[in-house]
């Protein structure tokens, strides 16, 4: 087919990557042998009794690579074999990179689960992979623990966040944070719970690297896909190791050894995944690790103090550092590159952001079952506002009619976004059924409404039928938050739809009817939800309607409800 795209690749962009025959966890290995020294990580926090002061430590490769064979010795000793899988319910700390690429070496397979999910959320994702034995903070372990009877696991590994602290910042926490947050837990009377550092110690290194093939599955990683039901998306070695060498082709002027990558998204997103973990790692880079974003003082504080390079984001942190009171205060000179995915880049945000930094930032696009990276605008080329830019290297993407998928659009027409490249997963986990609706030919069907201009972009028109952008640039799907609607007793029908919030992505509205005779607060319905979804699912906004429109078959129209909803704001 023909690829109008590649005359538009700035100068050291291949066309193609070639994939080397050896999984992920390879690169490890090899940048410690090369950057034995170097600084891995950093990992640390703000203290807020002692001014906000940052406390944080280092750890090199060598380091690193010693604790990833020692707990992946230490995780074989347990019986975990080739396949089995591990559920990672971390935040960005040491012990998210030291566990996945422990799991991946014994040859394992990673399942990353949000740590802010519900337990109703977080036991139906153990049980649909299967999970057997799940790593988790301590801060954690009182919802793992309640739901442990219910699930697949056979073991729970608990860590507590202090572990790669700097001592004093470590006493400081122990002395005066630990028991009153919650982090301090007695596992003692759990007979399927065993602290992590305590397994790390008693481990040998003698945990081989693992036979594995490029097409065995290496992580499951769960998404609403296309239609808003959760499903693992199974990204294979090569597919992860394919999207971490196609983002490192996409920056050619890229140092190994001498990147720090800002890694303040979460590690169990695929974005972050790739492109700061597996990228970094790849380079031979410093993962700097922030694990809340929402700390916005400790992102300023950690550019200001360890000058990242790279900051691979969202809109909305984007928002939130130019538009910091203090950011004067700060330099974040030192960020020369990103790329902002999750919504839609608005032309301000970009402006502002290369004029404070001096650096680049361009929009981009991926989607889970991709790894997740499938086009970005050129990091020094021509960036063309509004679109997702070009398909990387190895990578083809058009424009299908949406209707049979099977008729392929010219230039301007908008159609659906199909594409095909050695990052699209190999299907959904024991989804037949849904892995033949979105994986045709080797051509994975976005869901996604977009075009193509002659010049080979791409631009979204429309994201997945009705899917919300909620806080922090996380997908939510409509159902997932209408399914626990319909649990509250005095509800008889529910709608959730996204009500866009500008430079915000969108806040979730929900639209209920009350059973005849009930009666209800907004802040009634709120609570609900909050004790039965993550925080970023949560509705903002709650109206009570005595009906919702729905067509002639009873399915209701979120569509019309957002029409009016965006009416009442304009008037």
């Amino acid at each position: 087919m023909e690829k109008p795209w590649l005359a538009h690749y700035e100068e050291g962009v291949p066309a193609e990557i070639e994939i080397p025959e050896y999984p992920v966890m390879h690169n490890l290995v090899r940048t410690a042998e090369r950057f034995p020294e170097h600084t891995a990580m950093i990992f640390g926090n703000v203290v807020e009794p002692l001014g906000d002061m940052l406390m944080d430590a280092k750890m090199d490769y060598r380091t690193f690579l010693d604790l990833t064979k020692h707990f992946a010795a230490a995780l074989k000793a347990l019986g975990v074999k080739k396949g089995d899988r591990v559920a990672l319910h971390l935040p960005n700390c040491p012990q998210f990179p030291i566990v996945y690429y422990a799991t991946l070496w014994i040859g394992g397979i990673i399942v990353p689960c949000n740590p802010v999910y519900v337990a109703r959320e977080l036991k139906y994702q153990i049980n649909d992979a299967g999970a057997e034995t799940l790593v988790t903070l301590s801060l954690t372990y009182p919802m793992v623990e309640k739901i442990q009877a219910d699930t697949s696991l056979k073991r729970v590994i608990v860590t507590n966040i202090k572990e790669y602290f700097p001592p004093l910042l470590k006493f400081l926490f122990t002395v005066a944070t630990e028991k009153k947050e919650g982090h301090y837990q007695d596992i003692s009377a759990n007979p399927k719970a065993m602290w992590f550092q305590a397994l790390l110690d008693g481990a040998s290194d003698e945990a081989a690297l693992a036979d594995v093939d490029m097409e065995d599955t290496a992580v499951l990683m769960y998404t609403g896909g296309t239609t808003g039901i959760s499903k693992g998306a199974q990204l294979t070695h090569r597919n992860i190791q394919a999207n971490a060498l196609q983002t490192k082709a996409w920056f050619p002027q890229l140092v190994e050894g001498g990147e720090i990558v800002l890694t303040s998204l979460p590690l169990y997103h695929s974005y972050a995944m790739t492109t700061c973990m597996n990228l970094g790692i790849l380079l031979g880079g410093t993962l700097l690790l922030i694990p809340n974003p929402r700390i916005l003082i400790h992102i300023l504080k950690s550019i200001n103090k360890h000058h990242p390079t790279l900051y691979p984001g969202v809109p909305a942190l984007y928002v939130s550092l130019i538009n910091h009171p203090d950011i004067s205060n700060y330099d974040v000179s030192s960020i020369k590159a990103c790329i902002s995915g999750a919504a839609p880049l608005p032309v301000e945000v970009q402006q502002q952001f290369q004029k404070l930094t001096k650096g680049r930032l361009v929009e981009g696009y991926g989607l889970s079952e991709a790894t997740p990276v499938t086009h970005a605008n050129p990091i020094y080329g021509e960036n063309r506002v509004g679109t997702i830019g070009l398909p990387f290297p190895s990578t083809l993407a058009r424009i299908v009619d949406a209707e049979s998928g099977e008729r392929d659009l010219p230039p301007g027409e908008v159609g659906e976004l199909a594409v095909k490249g050695p990052q699209v997963m190999k299907g959904y986990w024991q989804m037949p059924t849904e892995t033949a609706n979105v994986l045709r030919d080797g051509w994975l069907y976005t869901g996604d409404i977009a075009q193509m201009d002659e010049d080979g972009y791409f631009q979204i028109v429309d994201r997945k039928k009705d899917m919300i952008l909620g806080a922090g640039g996380y997908n939510v799907y409509p159902r997932e938050v209408e399914e626990v609607l319909y649990q509250h007793p005095k509800i008889e029908a529910g709608a959730a739809v996204g009500v866009p919030v500008p430079g915000k992505g969108e806040r979730i509205k929900a639209f209920v009817v009350l059973k005849e005779g009930e009666t209800a607060t907004e802040e009634e319905i709120i609570d609900f939800c909050k004790e039965n979804l993550a925080p970023y699912k949560v509705p903002r906004l709650v109206e009570f309607r005595d009906d919702l429109p729905m067509t002639m078959v009873g399915k209701v129209l979120r569509r019309v409800l957002l029409e009016e909803e965006m009416n009442k704001r304009s008037e």
